[in-house]
This record gives structure tokens, sequence and C-alpha cells, in this order.
């Protein structure tokens, strides 16, 4: 089990520690319900420094990146980033990912943490072209400042105008004292904020001073449970649970970062997926009754039939409701339809709505 640089200052401040994607990581300290609130109605801060990181450059570093990832990088300019998934040769996702362009010639691939090695390996493998790779994912960590208040909180910090950041985009500089910083306007909370980007060695110095700087903002540590929650609240998809190596971007409703103007990995069948429409569709339901849907969980018809399940499934903290989202027949796919969640041994009636469920 490994530990990030900031393992030991979550253990002191008494958070309840899981193994994670091989890693010693804080899933809650007050509770699942009181951190989401905090995200959602002022600042947090996740250590997410699990997430790997990928750098790739030279003259070549475009090339590979347009044969790997299913978006179109070269819509990306120095300072922008993009979200993107890396299609495998089945029809399947190897992971989701955020490609940033550093400069000229040189991105950053941030990957999810359960698959560093399988994507590194990937990307490799399809390297024909003599990309420059460098896997950064040991000595980096990430922090996630996540909510309403996080610009203000946070600007006495860098000399950089935060609330000029806008949402995919990113400035290198400084941070906390420390100087080449990526501060990024990406997040999966869906309530504002920035990643901040550093070395190991840095990370402590940074986590300081960000609680200082936002002490009077109502500043907390947030677990990963409740960064599970506030995705699932926005309808994002969790690799490994609503994607994965045998479900289609298609399917899961990333045909928005499928760009058919290039040639990537397996674009000609996602294409024709794309224009046929797949057999089967994730989608996004509410609970109409009390009842929590786990995943894992079948869905059913009005007869009972099972006709999928659930992939990510909770309580709303912000909603009051059982929300959850899973693959369905894509006759039950519309918004409005009607399906059942088998919550032991009764079914629930849910409705499809169109995500994200938390509308802020």
């Amino acid at each position: 089990m490994k530990d990030t640089a900031l393992s030991s200052t979550h253990e002191a401040l008494g958070a309840k520690m899981v193994p994670f994607a091989g890693y010693n990581m804080p899933v809650q300290y007050e509770g699942v319900n009181a951190e989401h609130e905090t995200v959602r109605n002022a600042v947090g801060v996740f250590d997410v420094s699990h997430m790997g990181e990928f750098l790739i450059e030279g003259p070549h570093a475009f090339e590979l990146i347009q044969k790997v990832s299913s978006n179109d990088a070269a819509k990306l300019d120095v300072g922008k980033a993009q979200y993107s998934c890396l299609p495998n040769d089945d029809g399947g996702v190897v992971d989701d990912l955020i490609i940033y362009k550093l400069k000229e010639e040189t991105y950053l691939l941030v990957v999810n943490a359960s698959n560093i090695e399988k994507d590194w390996n990937w990307i490799s493998s399809k390297n024909d072209v003599g990309a420059e790779m460098r896997d950064l994912s040991e000595a980096y960590s990430l922090l996630a400042i996540q909510g309403p208040k996080a610009v203000e909180a946070m600007q006495s910090l860098t000399s950089h105008d935060l609330s000029e950041i806008k949402f995919y985009n990113f400035v290198i500089g400084d941070f906390a004292g420390i100087e080449n910083v990526i501060i990024s306007a990406t997040g999966y909370t869906g309530s504002g904020g920035f990643e901040i980007y550093c070395k190991n060695s840095e990370v402590k110095q940074v986590w300081d001073k960000v609680f200082e700087a936002g002490a009077d903002f109502g500043i907390k540590p947030i677990g990963l449970a409740a960064r599970d929650t506030l995705r699932l609240e926005m309808g994002y998809c969790l690799y490994g649970n609503d994607i994965d190596d045998t479900t289609s971007p298609i399917e899961a409703g990333l045909g928005w970062v499928c760009k058919f103007n290039k040639d990537f990995t397996n674009s000609d069948a996602l294409k024709v997926e794309k224009e046929h429409t797949p057999e089967r569709k994730l989608v996004a339901f509410k609970l109409e009754e009390r009842g929590i849907p786990r995943h894992g969980y079948d869905i059913v018809d009005s007869s009972g039939k099972t006709i999928g399940n659930v992939t990510s499934g909770t309580m709303s903290p912000s909603l009051g409701y059982g929300i959850g989202m899973g693959y369905v027949p894509k006759v039950f796919s519309k918004v409005d339809s009607n399906i059942y969640i088998q919550v032991r041994k009764k079914a629930i009636p849910a409705t499809v709505v169109k995500p994200p469920f938390y509308k802020g």
C-alpha cells in the first residue's frame, strides 16, 4: 500500500483511511454529508495525489495523442485542458483522462490512479511515432480545492487573478510560495474551484498555506466518499463503475468527446455505433420512493424482469433522495421513462432524468 506525501497529515487530522487504487487514502473526516455540504456551500480540499500524470512531449507528441485519445487535441491551445477517453480496440474504454497543453509539443495527461500502469502500457504500445514519454505519477501531488468560495479564499496565495481562469483552462505560476505550480480550473464536483499540481516535496507547504488562507471561509479537508457523491450529483462517469474496458464511450454518453474528423483507436467502429444508436445506454435516474440504489443492484421493468444494473448510486446529500446511473436497453433510455430499482426484496419505482441531478 502506497502513501501519498500527505497520508500522515490526514491521519493526524483523524481521517478514516482506506485502501484505494493501491494507495492509503482518506475516505472521510467528519462524515460524508457534512463534507459534501462544505464543498457545495463553501470550500473543501481533497488530496487526490493518487492520480497519474504522464508527460508526452517532442515533435511527435501531438501525433500520438491524436491517435490514442478520442477528443480532438487540435482544439487545444497552450493553457487549455480537455476531457477525453482512451478507446480500446474492442469498443470499450481503457480510461478517461484530462489532457493539458503545457506548451507547444508538451502535454500532460492526467489518468485514474487504478489505471496508471495499464494506461502507460497502452499508450506506449501505440507509440510507434517516437513521442517522448515520462511517467511523473510518483513525483507529483494533486490537491483539488473545490467550492463556490474557492476563488476568494485562495486569491491571497497567488499573483494570478483566479477569477480570470475559465473552466478547463489553467496557468502555471506561483501558488502558496511555490513557483511553477499548475493552477487548473478543472474539478469533478460541479461547484467550481481549482486543482493544484506540485511536487511531493512542496505539497505539505501548499496544504498548510491553503488551510491558513481558507480559515475565514470555512475550509475543511474532504474525503473520497464525498468526492463520489459530489461527482454523482453531476452525472459524471467514474471509471470502474460507469465506464470500463467493456463499455463503449457512445453508450456511456461520451459521444461528445469522440471527434470523427480524425482517426483514432477504433474510431471507424465507434462512428458506426454512434450513427446507428447503441442497443443500451447509460442513464441517470432518481428514485420516486425512499431507498438507496447501490452499485450492482438490478434495474427491472414493471414485470420484474432484469433489464440492467446500477453502476453508481447514492442518497443525494443535496437533494435528499436516491439517485443513480446504470445501463438499460435503449427503449428505456428516454427521459421520463419508468424503471424500477431492486432494493433487496422491493422494486422501487424510478424515473430516467437528464443529468446533472444537482443544478447549483
